[in-house]
């Protein structure tokens, strides 16, 4: 199933089930890539995991590592439990990261995304850190021939570039979510997605309603029923040249099926 020349695909993670469940919901939606979140397969049944999906007649478009101690109920809880910036939780996240680099080379997949967490260019203890901590798993997917991207979230389009530009690291990429930019009430994805266009490799289909209470999140919803402005965030993908997969992503509503078979039918029928 395609949007325009683009394959669509589905966030595992979004389906909240394991790898066969996932296999058998993309088969009736009629969708054969994946973005595979593969913290399941760092645990317990590594090997059973990876079996499982080598099994599967998927493209896996990226990996995915999230980490434990991440706690997206509030704004502020994300913004210091998110992503490498905790000290408490660095060995083992660092960790985690080296397990997915593995494992993402065993599936033969190019990317492997993250939320890096918050940028804070302010605090200068704070912001070296965080560039050694990101530059240092940079090197280790380089080292690996993978590509590290981040995912768009707790700051602006404009914040992200200066960080990249500063980084200037041939293995860091982006992963393009439109909705978070309305959910973080960080700027309009539009035009964020042409600040960012030279390091987008990787797109998240969702969206969202921005908050009408500052500090607050914005609201997910199925796909077209939000504020990303769906033709003209597709008109940009083309004009910037992107040629990766469209990945649904889905992490709120009670019907996860039934809202990525739509979102996924609703790209289909655009021409």
């Amino acid at each position: 199933m395609k949007c325009k020349n683009w394959p669509i695909g589905v966030c595992s993670w979004s389906l909240r089930t394991d790898v066969d469940g996932v296999a058998d919901a993309m088969k009736k939606i009629g969708i054969d890539h994946v973005h595979l979140g593969v913290r399941p397969g760092l645990e317990e049944k590594a090997e059973q995991f990876l079996a499982a999906v080598q099994k599967q007649q998927w493209t896996v478009s990226a990996t995915m590592i999230d980490f434990p101690q991440e706690d997206y109920s509030t704004l502020d809880s994300i913004k210091v439990t998110g992503g490498v910036g905790p000290d408490e939780y660095w060995e083992r996240n660092q960790e985690l990261f080296l397990g997915a680099t593995d494992l993402t080379v065993q599936l033969g997949v190019k990317y492997l995304s993250m939320h890096a967490g918050f940028i804070d260019e302010s605090d200068a203890a704070y912001a070296e850190k965080f560039y050694e901590r990101v530059r240092s798993l940079a090197d280790a997917a380089g080292e690996k021939n993978i590509i590290l991207l981040l995912e768009t979230g707790q700051e602006t389009a404009e914040e992200l570039r200066h960080f990249l530009q500063e980084l200037d690291h041939p293995a860091i990429g982006v992963n393009f979510d439109p909705a978070n930019m309305i959910l973080y009430d960080k700027g309009n994805p539009i035009e964020a997605i042409k600040v960012l266009a030279p390091w987008v490799k990787h797109i998240h289909i969702k969206d969202a309603t921005r908050t009408k209470t500052p500090g607050t999140w914005g609201a997910e919803v199925p796909w077209g029923n939000g504020e990303v402005q769906t033709e003209a965030f597709l008109n940009t993908l083309a004009e910037i040249g992107y040629e990766g997969t469209l990945a649904i992503e889905r992490e709120a509503g009670d019907d996860r099926f039934g809202d990525v078979k739509l979102a996924a039918e609703r790209l289909s029928s655009v021409g």
